[in-house]
């Protein structure tokens, strides 16, 4: 009964679908369209972003709520396991053989091998599990999730209008800006997270439709958390600093690829473990046990940022054992040192173990807490005296445009939030010397490294122009296929009768034995002594590559270039299905960029 009502449901909502998408066109141009569609998508994201902030804040209030800050609690041990179980038993109830991707790697996938489209149960799905997760003290960020949540949004919403790939991946990039800026209350950083880190190719028309959404969801935020996520009391930056913000850029450029490497490699380690339930025991104990020793990790540590910025570095210290020297300058210091390094640690493991959170929280966390660091050392050395909240801000910017590859999202997320656009000229020397640093010793962004290794996406835009056409659409199958027994006479009525100077040769099962070319048949076609006693089999030759239909298009360059040949045969396990011509490669590629030039202009 209940799955005949909800199929009906379905059905129904595609007619009526439908109908309004006919009738849409005809009172509402595409681009006015896409601009509501943009408000709304905003506004979804912004109900869900203060949805999930609400919830982390509830959960980490009712279980922090009674702790006294000058002893250690045990059940910081449990509170991380707990969260971790909870998420993965979530996903094995409601989820179980639904694909859930976590971070952003899995949208910048989307975007770039999926057609934007995105799994309809991330709508909800992201903010119940990092709820629970951050909620209980997992050391993640909530930046990631709801970046998801608002894709699925934007790609489901184009998806059900049904919109092209276009329209798709635009309203997918709305979701994310928008749910970024409700986030952070940072519209204009939320555009540019977007454009830097989801969309690659700039395209102007793109803007109205982002900053709009992005508008949307900030304005939503507004209405329920009005408050600066940071404060900044500086007015000024002294000119005399100038030479430390080149040396905190640096800094933060080998912290973050420290933290890209780190992180990629605990990934890795975790992804190789395939127990669901071990991994969250395993990994749920490691984060109990670090929260422990230093709670200063639970959850996305913004209030710890908070502390910082007003000169309370000693309360890091609070609820640890350490608590009875928050006194002591040098103490703190060590201990924010170790904070920095294990953070990643913390971050990876959380997510690893079957958490759910992403690196954009934990890389405003580590940079805060670097550019503390930093600063707090010169200061006691007495080598000079540098405002420590500014250092503090910068450094945040210097992360994340290393961390994320993603400068310029560093360089207004920061002012935002803090309010600190008096800071503009170090944000800008921090971000620039973080990136090139982060640059030089890790090419790819903490998004896009893994991508990358496994061959998921690439940085080369030549086969990324190239893989949006599927390897199917390159093969051409009008040759004309021989069998082996085949005699010469035979084959030369065929070879008559046919456009093409390559055929393949093929048993009785269709398995590809080998190919015959024109050049082979010169030699002896004019010798009317072999028509009957010549074979196929005595001139096919072996061919010099070939390509299975799952292969990849980078495979497929690769064999053209390693044998300069003209012509390759595509097979699938064995059995002949037709040939893919480099003339075809390089037509599919042209049209492919005109197309492409086309979508900017327009």
């Amino acid at each position: 009964m209940y799955p005949d009502i909800v199929k009906q449901f379905r059905i129904n909502f595609k007619i009526g679908v439908n109908k309004i998408a006919h009738h849409r066109h005809q009172y509402i141009g595409d681009k006015n369209f896409l601009v509501l569609l943009a408000i709304w998508v905003g506004i979804l994201s912004g109900f869900a972003a203060i949805v999930l902030k609400y919830s982390v804040h509830w959960i980490q209030h009712l279980l922090e709520g009674g702790f006294n800050v000058r002893y250690e609690n045990y059940l910081y041990l449990l509170y991380p396991l707990f969260g971790i179980l909870l998420s993965v038993l979530y996903l094995r109830i409601f989820h179980y053989k639904k694909v859930f991707d976590k971070g952003l790697s899995s949208i910048i996938y989307s975007i770039s091998r999926k057609g934007a489209t995105v799994e309809r149960h991330k709508t909800f799905s992201h903010v119940i599990t990092s709820a629970l997760t951050v909620g209980f003290g997992g050391s993640v960020g909530l930046e990631a999730p709801i970046a998801v949540t608002g894709s699925a949004i934007g790609a489901n919403t184009a998806k059900d209008l049904l919109l092209n790939k276009q329209s798709r991946t635009l309203l997918l990039a709305c979701g994310a800006a928008s749910g970024i800026a409700a986030i952070f209350n940072s519209p204009i950083a939320g555009v540019i997270f977007a454009f830097e880190v989801l969309l690659t190719e700039v395209s102007i028309p793109a803007f109205i439709p982002l900053l709009i959404a992005s508008a949307s969801g900030a304005v939503v935020s507004k209405l329920f958390y009005s408050e600066q996520l940071f404060f900044l009391t500086t007015n000024d930056w002294d000119l005399n600093a100038l030479p430390f913000y080149l040396l905190l850029g640096a800094f933060c450029g080998l912290i973050s690829a420290y933290m890209v490497r780190m992180s990629t490699s605990i990934e890795h380690y975790f992804n190789k473990r395939k127990n669901p339930w071990q991994k969250a025991i395993y990994g749920g104990m490691l984060i109990g046990l670090l929260l422990f020793f230093l709670p200063a990790l639970y959850g996305e540590g913004y209030n710890t940022i908070t502390n910082l910025m007003a000169g309370n570095a000693h309360m890091l210290l609070d609820r640890s054992l350490f608590y009875a020297y928050n006194d002591n300058a040098w103490v703190i210091l060590l201990v924010v040192g170790v904070v920095v390094l294990l953070k990643v640690f913390a971050a990876a493991i959380t997510i690893g173990a079957g958490g759910n959170g992403g690196i954009f929280g934990p890389s405003l966390f580590t940079g805060a807490l670097s550019g503390f660091l930093f600063a707090r050392f010169i200061n006691l050395t007495r080598l000079t005296e540098l405002n420590e909240q500014n250092f503090i801000a910068v450094a945040m910017c210097g992360l994340i445009s290393g961390a994320l590859h993603a400068p310029l999202t560093g360089i207004f997320l920061i002012a935002e939030i803090t309010g600190g656009y008096v800071l503009i000229i170090p944000l800008m020397i921090v971000s620039s010397m973080a990136y090139f640093v982060t640059r030089y010793f890790e090419p790819n962004s903490i998004y896009k490294k893994t991508l990358i290794e496994r061959g998921f996406i690439t940085d080369d835009k030549d086969i990324a122009l190239l893989r949006s056409v599927p390897i199917e659409k390159l093969i051409e199958t009008d040759y004309t296929a021989v069998h082996a027994h085949q005699t010469l006479r035979n084959l030369l009525d065929i070879v008559s009768h046919s456009k093409r100077n390559t055929f393949p040769v093929v048993n009785n099962s269709g398995v590809l034995l080998g190919i015959l070319t024109l050049d082979e048949l010169k030699e002896v076609m004019f010798n009317t002594d072999h028509y009957d006693t010549m074979t196929v089999t005595d001139l096919m030759i072996l061919p010099a590559a070939v390509v299975q239909t799952n292969d990849t298009i980078e495979t497929l360059m690769e064999r053209f270039e390693e044998t300069h040949i003209w012509t390759i045969p595509v097979v699938s396990g064995d059995k002949y299905v037709g040939f893919i011509t480099k003339s075809n490669l390089l037509q599919h590629y042209r049209l492919q960029f005109i197309s492409g030039e086309q979508t900017k202009l327009n």
